[in-house]
């Protein structure tokens, strides 16, 4: 069992914490929890670690109150933090976790302790409990006198003087000191760098007496207890119990140090913003690729990505039909159609009427189409380039328009969607994406998945790049002007998961199909390449980072799509057409005129 110290009622609740590298445990405090609108409980249920009431005693009765004018009826330290953690142990509610009470005393420390130590009698499964600790703060008796005191009592030292006496450092739980002391940070931006050593130094010293160690007074912010957690404070203090756990408890999952690299390409920009005729369209869709979702990637890919070369660069507004928010099977409909339409509708108007789509429409003029995603083929945005169904869950359906669809050539996941018997149709399945580009085939697909396609995080490796670099090769030795969509489908899906390692793996690895593409561009000079998303996925923001170690810590506003407007680059000829603002919908108008298509 952890050995905990100090004198607030402070007990470890159901360990609202997380592993830092050093594997510590970094423990909250509820600073002042007497004041919240539901003392204990708003703590428990958050999972906080240690929990403090100032208490005053008056007519024999321990108040929880700062001060002896501000008591308030019924509201004993009994009542408010020793009935209700009984009844954790007696009925054995949420987790049983270890807590640390925290009692800050602030009537006269020795008739304040002789009552508290006749109160808790009271209660003798909470003092015999191994998962409570009590701890006293606040006015105390003198440190020589701690050894009085029944060994379920430690105490809260406030300095950081080491005690020579090996029996009262035993009743120390742990070291507390104003923060005000060290520095006047408020908590925004970061502290400066004097400022960082002297509350390192501090932090430090209680360690090296092997005291666990808070700061009192210190800024209450996702700043703050980034810092803190970084430098290695054991609890930290705060007055917003669900906001710190919620935020110290997520961090994990939400601080990613990133390993994943995205070799960047310069362009050589020989074709780009001219007005030489274009053969070839590439199209590239990051499914819920935010602006932030991409500064991620290219923030942790050292602050550059092949990506933030080009210099034609705009935003498009993602609307629906019906919706102020898409999803990917509209917003997929809008780019491969032109039109706008209702969310889950596959190239199908919002009068459930088949709209042509854009390998549709160039398969009128000579080109030939391909479809690349490391989502099922069958997969919203994919499917929006060759199908015409009223619901994205008609897979089935789906999966048979592919067979009659206009495609060349298709890359992605869900074979088990096709019952078919693949030599009865036009389509050449290959087992790898490296053998098609070499194929003489006519049409060719490739299944990278039976079912779902396992993320870059799970070991897909560069199977997005590799297959775009080889359906361009299979569709480029065809003599044929062609079109080519590419989507990197899981930034979205680890959007929904609120994933910053996901987001920021899938967006590098989206990043190595980029690079494929314009590559091509530059050797061809007649290929226009274009990246957009369809949508933004979870409220994506990067409230903090370290270039240095490749760090990303993320923060998410919903598991959902938002209306946020996406980013479009443009790369080739007639790049400079797909500058500025405007409808998703538009993207489709837009190709059309630069290929001279009416």
């Amino acid at each position: 069992m952890l050995k905990f110290y100090r004198v607030y009622l402070v007990f470890f609740l159901s360990s609202f914490y997380f592993l830092q590298g050093q594997n510590e445990q970094i423990k909250i405090h509820s600073h002042n929890d007497y004041l919240q609108t539901a003392p204990f409980w708003n703590a428990y249920a958050n999972g906080l670690n240690s929990i403090e009431v100032d208490v005053f005693l008056k007519n024999k009765t321990l108040y929880a109150t700062h001060s002896e004018a501000e008591i308030k009826k019924g509201h004993t330290l009994s009542n408010l933090y020793l009935k209700p953690l009984q009844k954790v142990l007696d009925l054995k509610l949420g987790k049983q976790q270890e807590v640390q009470l925290l009692v800050d005393i602030k009537s006269e420390a020795y008739s304040t302790m002789k009552a508290l130590i006749t109160l808790l009698k009271g209660y003798p499964e909470i003092i015999a409990s191994n998962k409570v600790a009590i701890v006293i703060s606040g006015n105390r008796p003198k440190v020589v006198d701690y050894v009085n005191y029944p060994d379920y009592i430690t105490f809260d030292y406030q300095s950081l003087t080491p005690l020579t006496d090996k029996v009262s450092q035993e009743k120390v739980a742990l070291v507390s000191l104003d923060f005000k002391s060290f520095s006047h940070w408020n908590g925004k931006g970061r502290l400066t760098a004097s400022d960082y050593k002297k509350v390192k130094s501090a932090i430090d010293q209680a360690h090296a007496q092997n005291k666990p160690f808070r700061f009192w007074g210190a800024p209450d912010s996702k700043s703050a207890w980034k810092a803190f957690s970084d430098m290695g404070v054991d609890f930290i203090n705060t007055d917003m119990p669900f906001k710190a756990a919620t935020y110290l408890t997520t961090l994990p999952h939400r601080a990613y140090y990133n390993k994943a690299v995205s070799e960047v390409y310069t362009p050589t920009y020989a074709s780009d913003q001219t007005k030489n005729p274009i053969k070839n369209v590439i199209l590239l869709i990051g499914d819920g690729n935010g602006l932030s979702q991409i500064s991620a990637a290219t923030l942790a890919n050292g602050g550059e990505l092949t990506m933030t070369q080009l210099k034609s660069i705009g935003f498009i507004k993602t609307q629906s039909a019906d919706d102020f928010t898409t999803d990917s099977a509209a917003a997929g409909t809008a780019l491969a159609t032109g039109e706008k339409t209702y969310n889950r509708a596959i190239g199908v108007a919002t009068s459930k009427e088949a709209l042509v789509n854009i390998t549709e429409k160039l398969f009128t003029q000579g080109f030939l189409s391909g479809c690349i995603t490391t989502d099922a083929v069958v997969g919203a945005t994919p499917a929006s380039f060759y199908a015409h169904q009223l619901d994205r869950s008609d897979e089935k359906q789906i999966a048979d328009d592919l067979l009659s669809s206009k495609l060349s050539l298709f890359v992605g996941g869900g074979a088990d969607f096709f019952q078919n018997d693949w030599k009865s149709s036009n389509f050449t399945i290959l087992d790898n994406v490296n053998a098609i580009g070499n194929n003489k085939a006519a049409k060719v697909g490739c299944f990278i998945a039976a079912n779902e396609v396992p993320s870059v995080l799970n070991g897909r490796r560069d199977v997005l790049a590799q297959a775009t670099k080889n359906g361009i090769a299979f569709l480029h030795a065809k003599n044929k002007p062609f079109f080519l969509m590419v989507e990197g489908a899981q930034i979205d899906s680890f959007g929904h998961n609120n994933n910053v390692g996901g987001i920021v793996t899938e967006g590098i690895d989206f990043d190595k199909a980029v690079t494929e593409a314009i590559k091509f561009a530059d050797k061809t000079k007649n290929t226009l390449v274009i990246i957009t998303a369809d949508h933004e996925t979870s409220g994506f923001g990067i409230p903090q980072g370290k270039m240095k170690d490749k760090m990303i810590e993320g923060d998410f506003m919903t598991h959902d799509h938002t209306a946020t407007m996406v980013p479009i680059f443009a790369y080739g000829p007639y790049s400079q057409e797909f500058q500025g603002v405007y409808e998703n919908s538009d993207v489709y108008g837009k190709i059309l005129k630069v290929l001279g298509v009416k």
